[in-house]
């Protein structure tokens, strides 16, 4: 990649493809020229109030000016903090709070969520309100012609909340040259064709978002969804002639059993990309069946400026066909990036041009999760003779049941297999028996019914005994995180809070 910033991506591609469309939004399309233009005169207008490597945070859901500040904060020389809209307002403080935010950019129903008083009290001097008149603030338009920082490839750009699975998220420095290493790895691995128009529903807070990137360095559009919906996703695939979606399995699954799909419509996207978590093998099935379109998952985190590893769509093709190792698999490393296992825990460790610079005024856990240079992710994993990756499990979320230890994941995939169940989680409990006890969170289709001891039965006929949940809750719903990851240290702590002692018939 030529760009060395991140907003030379845009400019490029705005000398290249001036009259393509760039971006697509529910307020309407931006051609990549008038994009660039725009972002000039955001970064014009930041540089106005700010100071150099001052934090600007955006609390939004997707919108143009979410990508606008992707591009134009770091271009003023200062740090993008995208706060996730779907936090609880004491979270969102927590994020100004750590990252010393000078300018917030919110929409008017969010503000109205914050107190004014206590937004200044932890520093914040500037709210820029989204939409109408008000938006740009002091009206960006008429921002003076300042000149703009040169910046440099290994300056922090985004300040990235990491995904808080297992307690208060950190912050992650991202940098103009992780963000596009990640970009790269990404294009190796699935590659954009001159034709290709994307649509993404998540969350732009999300560092998912660095596929917008990704797309707009290959002068390519973008079709933003504001919030995840199965029936405008259709719509729009047939309004834009979307080739390309990026997707969680929860949205396919989702997609999948809304009886508004059209499958015809499915059938005209050339690939899907997912990521998140592993896809159930009856999704993946039925999405291979039905759509006939590539899929394509990548294995990343935040920490990792995007995805680092990639299954392609032969292999989930095979996956599908049956083969049980590519179907547990996550994927093989794209050019210039590292795996090995930590001997003691078998914990997956990266080292590649993508990874984060650290995290944001925290040196202890800056070493913790990096040492020379290879980053701890945190997962459990295999690694074949071949190179293939296969994610075991959180190493928080692994259960030690009786002495054994008990991969979640190995579980709930056979629990996917009952066709009443739509989601499910497992997480280990405290037992005094047995240290924890395996306990199942399911989530039924609509219409559908299923007795504890049925699900049990089927654990029992594929996994140890050991393995086997001992207690079945149902929910309406699990709690995910806004890149679909589930929250099972939140789980943990719902269910924990109750003394339990399982269904007789379960135990």
């Amino acid at each position: 990649m030529a760009a060395v910033l991140l907003h030379e991506v845009l400019e490029a591609a705005a000398r290249r493809a001036p009259d393509t469309v760039a971006l697509v939004t529910d307020a309407g399309a931006q051609t990549f020229v008038e994009l660039a233009a725009q972002v000039a005169r955001v970064a014009a207008g930041i540089t106005a109030v700010t100071e150099p490597g001052d934090r600007v945070a955006i609390l939004a859901e997707n919108r143009a000016e979410y990508v606008e500040c992707y591009y134009a904060v770091p271009k003023a020389g200062r740090l993008l903090v995208p706060l996730n809209q779907r936090l609880h307002p004491d979270e969102w403080m927590g994020a100004l709070t750590r990252s010393g935010t000078r300018v917030l950019i919110t929409e008017p129903e969010l503000l109205a969520c914050l107190d004014l008083e206590a937004l200044r009290s932890v520093g914040v001097d500037t709210i820029v309100r989204l939409g109408g008149d008000e938006y740009p603030v002091a009206d960006f338009s008429e921002a003076p012609s300042v000149a703009m920082p040169a910046g440099a490839a290994g300056d922090p750009v985004w300040l990235i909340g990491t995904s808080g699975t297992t307690g208060t998220p950190k912050l992650a420095m991202l940098t103009h040259a992780s963000l596009l290493a990640a970009v790269d790895a990404t294009l190796f691995a699935r590659p954009v064709r001159d034709d290709d128009v994307f649509c993404t529903p998540f969350p732009l807070c999300h560092v998912a978002g660095y596929n917008v990137l990704g797309l707009h360095h290959m002068a390519r559009p973008v079709v933003l969804m504001r919030k995840f919906d199965p029936a405008h996703l259709v719509e729009l695939i047939t309004e834009h002639g979307v080739t390309l979606l990026s997707l969680a399995p929860t949205m396919i699954a989702m997609l999948l059993d809304d009886p508004r799909t059209d499958d015809a419509v499915l059938r005209s996207v050339r690939s899907i990309g997912y990521g998140a978590s592993a896809i159930p093998a009856p999704v993946l099935r039925a999405a291979v069946e039905r759509w006939d379109c590539d899929l394509s998952q990548g294995y990343g985190m935040t920490e990792l400026s995007g995805n680092a590893a990639f299954l392609g769509p032969d292999a989930h093709r095979r996956a599908a066909a049956g083969d049980a190792r590519l179907l547990a698999g996550a994927g093989y490393p794209s050019p210039g990036v590292e795996l090995r296992l930590r001997e003691t825990t078998q914990e997956i460790l990266v080292r590649a041009p993508q990874v984060t610079m650290g995290y944001w005024h925290d040196p202890d856990a800056t070493a913790a999760a990096i040492a020379d240079g290879w980053l701890h992710t945190g997962d459990v994993g295999r690694i074949d003779d071949d190179g293939l990756l296969t994610v075991v499990d959180r190493t928080k979320d692994v259960i030690v049941s009786g002495g054994e230890n008990v991969a979640s994941r190995e579980v709930e995939a056979v629990l996917h297999q009952h066709p009443a169940v739509a989601d499910v989680a497992v997480i280990g409990l405290p037992d005094e028996r047995w240290g924890e006890r395996v306990t199942a969170v399911v989530v039924l289709r609509d219409g559908h019914a299923v007795q504890a001891e049925e699900l049990v039965t089927l654990a029992r006929a594929h996994l140890g005994g050991f393995k086997t949940p001992r207690v079945i809750e149902f929910v309406d719903e699990l709690p995910r995180n806004a890149a679909g990851k589930l929250l099972k240290a939140q789980m943990r702590e719902t269910f924990g809070d109750e003394a339990r002692h399982g269904d007789p018939a379960v135990e």
